[in-house]
């Protein structure tokens, strides 16, 4: 029989347990080593590296659509705190250290999130349709990964946009984070922007360096184990030669997997594992 956590013997614990878990995940990154980024600069740097687009809502989640208009509440809330940020040369982003206080004037409302597996609501639920695009637009630039998290379960079709499979990073704050650490010479910087149906994302450089970066999927691989439906799918970076077009590197960067918790279509290939 699986052991049960404390808290689930004692859910009045579950309060006294997150602040304990938030204080020691903000003291870890005091302890470290890494140089937090903190400025925020109306100047815009000079260079567009990427640019990336895609819609705020997506109706295919089954749950009432105020949950989205909720979610787009918080994605702006968030935003706010990420936009222009500056990552100069030696500093490392940090999604959790960055949006910490970004609800203390206002509150979030009630999002989709997952919990236990299991698809609910919560405050500041949507986040990690942030936190996904701006993993998106860091694989677009030289920037190291230091922390990403994909999602565990998938619970309905992704909405459109031009991130292949399994470019995602989920956040929960005191457990998961995204970072990333600049370790090259040149300064970057994040721009979040909306328009009435998309969410905007971009991220500038202080120079040039003759470089794009295309990101790609292997063959997606669709498999049932133990009765449920799992996806598998390696993510390659390709570095291109904006001079000659020359792929000059190809790397993989990680298999992402995943479990699918809707409906494939029908001619979907799965394969059947022990």
């Amino acid at each position: 029989m699986k052991r049960k956590r404390i808290t689930q013997i004692f859910p009045w614990l579950i309060p006294l347990r997150t602040k304990q878990r938030k204080f020691c995940f903000y003291l870890g990154m005091r302890l470290d080593g890494h140089k937090y980024c903190t400025t925020q600069s109306a100047d815009r740097l000079p260079i567009l590296v990427y640019e990336s687009v895609c819609p705020m809502y997506n109706r295919d989640t089954g749950f009432d659509l105020v949950y989205q208009e909720n979610k787009v509440f918080n994605l702006k809330l968030a935003a706010v705190t990420v936009d222009n940020m500056l990552i100069r040369p030696g500093d490392t982003f940090s999604f959790s250290r960055a949006t910490r206080y970004a609800d203390r004037e206002t509150p979030y409302k009630d999002g989709l999130v997952v919990v236990n597996g299991k698809l609910t609501t919560a405050p500041g639920g949507g986040m990690c349709q942030l936190t996904n695009l701006l993993f998106w637009i860091f694989l677009h630039s030289p920037l190291t990964i230091v922390e990403r998290h994909g999602h565990r379960l998938k619970d309905f079709p992704e909405s459109t946009s031009d991130a292949p499979i399994g470019v995602d990073a989920t956040i929960s704050e005191g457990w998961l984070d995204l970072k990333v650490r600049n370790d090259t010479e040149k300064a970057f910087q994040i721009n979040i922007d909306f328009d009435d149906e998309r969410i905007i994302g971009r991220i500038f450089a202080s120079e040039e360096d003759g470089i794009k970066y295309q990101i790609k999927n292997k063959e997606v691989f669709y498999y049932r184990q133990h009765g449920a439906v799992f996806e598998e799918v390696d993510v390659i970076q390709k570095k291109i030669s904006k001079r000659t077009g020359d792929c000059i590197a190809t790397k993989t960067l990680y298999r992402n997997k995943c479990e699918i918790g809707y409906t494939l279509p029908e001619s979907t290939p799965i394969v059947e594992k022990g």
